[in-house]
């Protein structure tokens, strides 16, 4: 979660003038948020979630996207034959900036605006574009992430999913696990293996492929928090066209990375509308604001902020400049971990004893034992705090890897974590 960035005092024309016109449209149409109870708090302190409150947030989500796509700002920085804007990743900010300000949630369209528009943009074909880019961003058609198995998280190039060519479709047989929405996803980016005689990176291909086809299972799994929106996902003789191909050909692994370079930007820059101010107002609840020490940790807490934002402005001026974001989000994604590690703490220490409680006995029913809680899944996604560290050093910092055989060994021949 990223602090709402103030716009500059001396903003480009242009800029200011379609802030001024996203305000006006979201002052119309949306409530603001506060800081003191909000509609994001509320869904957040959710320590359970019933099938028909779920279906009932996924129509309301439908809703929000929609009404957003058909004012015009669904895809701000999309190329416009594609169903966006046009606009340049500036005017994406901003919007950002502002939206988060007001009690709009689509968030659980975020794997498909962050990570699938992006790769789809750089990786698919002109039919894939038109076919898939419009739905996603209109809300019609929502999207998961079937990436991770159950013995390939962290070293994601070892998986085991197979895909076997079968005349114009592809058969995959395998499992995937920690895949968000995935149970009631419409479609999902897929990897898999379809080259078992090379090299573990080389013999990955990416796949779209529609969620309800024969032999796709989805199982929710229930997380720390009590709410269950990870799933495992079992894919048993699934067929899917070969036109579906994303990329080439065994040639997958550099297009999961530019969606995983999508994903830590959008771990890392996507804001809730949580800022230092909340947790001010929680000390200040909680009569902290005055000890010497949490007041310490509160000016470390607004500094980290104020890093997140300029971080994700990097970022996002690397996109503006037409640069793929590349291992620089890694650093963003390591800062994101830190903030939710540091901020999860820093709130149960605010509440002192308090914090031992939970759900409605909890100061505003629990919200910030959920932030505690909900930290793991953060810092795990996208690959952990060790993954970037160890993409730092070696792409960054031009360090020396481990002797890896398994980078150089044909894969059916490399010891395998099942």
């Amino acid at each position: 979660m990223t602090t709402v960035a103030a716009p500059p005092e001396q903003e480009d024309p242009a800029l200011a003038s379609f802030r001024a016109e996203a305000r006006a449209w979201l002052d119309v149409n949306a409530e603001r948020r506060r800081p003191d109870a909000n509609e994001f708090k509320r869904r957040f302190t959710a320590t359970t979630v019933a099938p028909d409150e779920e279906k009932l947030h996924l129509e309301r989500a439908r809703s929000w996207q929609r009404k957003l796509y058909d004012a015009g700002f669904g895809g701000i920085a999309v190329p416009a034959e594609y169903g966006g804007r046009g606009e340049s990743a500036a005017e994406q900010r901003v919007f950002q900036q502002e939206v988060a300000r007001y009690e709009i949630d689509t968030g659980i369209f975020s794997v498909g605006l962050g990570m699938v528009v992006p790769t789809i943009l750089a990786y698919g074909t002109e039919e894939q574009k038109k076919r898939f880019i419009p739905p996603l961003l209109s809300g019609d058609e929502l999207w998961c992430q079937l990436f991770s198995e159950p013995g390939a998280g962290s070293d994601l190039a070892g998986l085991t999913t197979r895909a076997e060519h079968d005349g114009d479709e592809w058969v995959v047989n395998g499992q995937k696990v920690w895949n968000s929405f995935a149970h009631v996803a419409d479609w999902g980016i897929l990897i898999t293996r379809t080259d078992w005689d090379v090299p573990k990176h080389r013999g990955i291909t990416y796949f779209l492929v529609d969620m309800s086809t024969p032999g796709i299972e989805a199982r929710p799994l229930r997380q720390i928090t009590g709410v269950a929106h990870f799933n495992e996902t079992f894919l048993t003789d699934v067929r899917i066209p070969h036109e579906n191909v994303l990329g080439e050909v065994n040639g997958g692994w550099g297009v999961a990375q530019a969606t995983l370079m999508s994903e830590r930007v959008l771990i890392g820059g996507g804001g809730s509308g949580m800022g230092f101010r909340d947790y001010l107002e929680l000390a200040r609840h909680f009569g902290q604001t005055d000890d010497p020490v949490m007041r310490q940790r509160l000016a470390a807490t607004y500094t980290r902020f104020q890093t997140m934002r300029w971080l994700g402005e990097r970022a996002r001026a690397a996109t503006k400049a037409g640069k793929a974001p590349g291992p620089e989000s890694s650093v963003l994604k390591l800062a994101i971990s830190e903030h939710v590690y540091e901020n999860g703490n820093l709130a149960l220490a605010i509440e002192g004893p308090a914090g031992m409680l939970y759900k409605t006995d909890a100061y505003e029913d629990g919200f910030w034992q959920q932030q505690f809680l909900g930290q793991w899944g953060i810092r795990i996604g996208g690959g952990t705090e060790q993954v970037q560290r160890n993409i730092l050093g070696e792409r960054m910092l031009g360090l020396p890897s481990e002797p890896r055989p398994d980078k150089t060994d044909a894969f059916r021949d490399v010891p395998k974590n099942v």
